[in-house]
């Protein structure tokens, strides 16, 4: 017979353990904040069930991550401009950033930082992004000039779906083809 083991864990051995498994998700992922805290949650909420080990182990989350960020290993700031950053380079709206970012739980204040860095930049940042839409997806402008007025709806939807707003998609579809393969080549 296997004997059970019902020693409960002191505290120390609980925040101990909590923060090396931190530390492995923040090495491999470089989460925010707000994604640690759903992944310790979720980790420790299939260890307990009751409600009273629930606001525990809320509490210790909180202490490990406000831990991790006095020292700096998670920044929801250096987090928010590195993502806009790769999506910018990716061809994705400021609607689209501005919407990843608030799903990943990070403050408004940042979001909007980061938000105005990117306009700062460059002040019409989505028409360029559409630009690499549209040759990314090979719609719009990169399409051949028989085929455009027959998909035109459905190269509108493609970017309204991208989070372009209806101005910047008509004034994208509306380029020729010259000028678009000019802009291409400078981006």
């Amino acid at each position: 017979m296997i004997p059970i083991r019902n020693k409960k864990k002191t505290l120390q051995v609980t925040v101990d353990e909590m923060r090396s498994f931190a530390f492995a998700y923040v090495d491999k992922y470089a989460p925010s904040k707000q994604q640690l805290k759903t992944y310790l949650l979720k980790k420790y909420m299939k260890l307990s069930a009751t409600d009273s080990r629930k606001k525990d182990v809320n509490k210790l989350i909180d202490i490990v991550l406000s831990d991790l960020e006095k020292n700096k290993f998670i920044n929801d700031q250096f987090y928010s401009e590195s993502k806009a950053k790769s999506m910018v380079q990716r061809g994705h709206s400021l609607n689209k950033i501005r919407n990843y970012l608030m799903g990943k739980g990070i403050d408004s204040e940042f979001i909007k930082e980061t938000v105005e860095k990117i306009k700062e930049y460059n002040s019409d940042q989505d028409f360029f992004s559409a630009i690499k839409i549209c040759k990314k997806k090979r719609i719009g402008p990169a399409r051949a000039e028989d085929n455009r007025t027959l998909f035109y709806k459905k190269d509108i939807s493609l970017l309204a779906r991208n989070g372009f707003d209806f101005e910047t998609s008509k004034k994208v579809m509306d380029i020729e083809k010259d000028e678009f393969l000019k802009i291409i080549n400078l981006l």
